[in-house]
């Protein structure tokens, strides 16, 4: 029998990378296939989650029709809160449980999409939602065994939940919001159709595309997936990997697809050809992060959104005070990526270049946060985090929050001290 091989510095190191994708159907339409694909699937009973904004739409109707139309008994479930929070995620759990579906269904936008995985999850394996939240958070308990079918449709064109294996939530009373990763959770079928974009607001529209973009940039610019220490074990690869070859190349396009069509989408709600290609983009930068992770924009942005609820933001529900997703990501990414240049110039001002379709020099610190400035600007969203409601007396608890997000920073491409992270949020004020 032959030696195991020696190991070196070199094999000490990750030596591949994981790329998962959900299978997705674009175009006008395709939310029709909604019956056929959960038949396919083996869904009898479905359990739909859906936002209760839409529920007496057009476009809902026809979802509907076709489930019911393939044979698929529906229970209709609208109990969504727009940023999904403790109680109501295990309230969607314990409906789920009880109506003994099959499969399960989300239409809605991305707050949706996760109260389905984590209703999916909670039906399937039991539980409390804090026993599956990210450690150190949660318990992060790792999930046993697949779940139940999940036939994703989004109605937004942002947080790519239709292509990912995560859940938000939000933790008020710990001043964060934190999520569940595992490959489980990701959906069997998406289905994209940019007609169920037409009641979406231009507020809703620019904040989930600026989520789009993030998710699009922070992958693209995650560390190399080589630069990690290789896993014990297969089961202890995380599922954010670091950039490599193949997310690159979804990253690119979707951040390329962002900076051509974000305007326009959130200017008319009627352009479809815009609206549309900012729902695939989403999807595209969703397989790009699901691959690679998000980093520091998105740690920063989970303090952001639990610390505060006293932003209310135009297009969304005003019952209750809130930042969203695709704000408190976006707006500390301009300091953000001004940190981490010096770690692959190169690449900071291809990013930029995706963006506006401009040429910069390769020395061009700003070219990357000068881009998503003008672009936040564009699409009416706030651009700092005083105009979110926050001071500098906040700045020890964003640090705090930020620093509990350790699964998103361990793929920063330049790894932030906490005063590193109180720079990034100061220059953000």
């Amino acid at each position: 029998m032959s030696q195991p091989p020696t190991l070196t510095p070199e094999t000490l190191h990750e030596t591949l990378f994981t790329v998962e994708a959900t299978p997705f159907k674009f175009g006008p339409g395709a939310a029709d296939d909604a019956g056929w694909e959960a038949a396919r699937l083996g869904m009898r009973r479905a359990f739909v989650v859906l936002d209760p904004a839409l529920a007496h739409s057009g476009a809902v109707e026809r979802v509907l029709e076709s489930l019911r139309g393939a044979g698929v008994e529906v229970v209709l479930y609208t109990d969504v809160r727009v940023e999904p929070d403790l109680p109501s995620l295990e309230r969607a759990g314990a409906a789920a449980r009880e109506a003994g579906a099959d499969g399960f269904v989300g239409l809605g936008g991305g707050s949706t999409l996760d109260t389905a995985k984590v209703a999916n999850l909670l039906a399937t394996h039991g539980g409390a939602v804090m026993d599956w939240v990210n450690a150190p958070v949660g318990g992060g308990r790792t999930v046993p065994g697949p779940l139940r079918p999940l036939l994703a449709i989004p109605t937004t064109a942002g947080s790519g939940s239709e292509a990912t294996t995560v859940a938000i939530l939000d933790l008020p009373e710990l001043g964060i919001k934190s999520g569940i990763s595992h490959r489980y959770l990701r959906p069997a079928q998406a289905l994209v159709d940019p007609e169920l974009t037409r009641t979406a607001p231009a507020g809703v529209i620019a904040s989930a595309g600026l989520d789009v973009v993030c998710h699009a940039a922070e992958s693209l610019l995650s560390r190399p997936y080589t630069s990690r220490p290789r896993p014990e074990s297969p089961a202890a690869r995380p599922p954010y990997q670091g950039s490599n070859p193949v997310a690159d190349v979804w990253s690119a396009q979707a951040l390329r697809l962002g900076g051509e069509y974000l305007r326009r989408a959130v200017a008319d709600p009627d352009d479809l050809e815009a609206r549309g290609f900012m729902m695939l983009s989403a999807t595209m930068a969703g397989v790009g992060f699901g691959s690679a992770g998000v980093h520091l924009p998105h740690a920063c942005a989970y303090p952001i959104a639990g610390l505060r609820h006293t932003y209310r933001a135009a297009g969304y529900p005003q019952d209750h005070a809130f930042v969203p997703h695709g704000y408190s990501v976006i707006v500390t990414a301009p300091a953000a990526f001004r940190f981490t240049f010096a770690a692959d110039p190169e690449k900071h001002v291809r990013a930029a270049s995706l963006l506006t379709g401009r040429e910069y020099t390769p020395d061009d610190e700003d070219a990357l946060p000068n881009a998503l400035w003008d672009l936040m600007r564009d699409v009416g969203a706030p651009t700092t985090l005083t105009e979110l409601g926050y001071g500098e007396a906040d700045l020890p608890a964003l640090v705090e929050g930020a620093l509990k997000q350790q699964r998103l920073l361990a793929v920063a491409p330049r790894t932030p001290s906490a005063a590193d992270l109180e720079a990034i949020l100061r220059a953000s004020l």
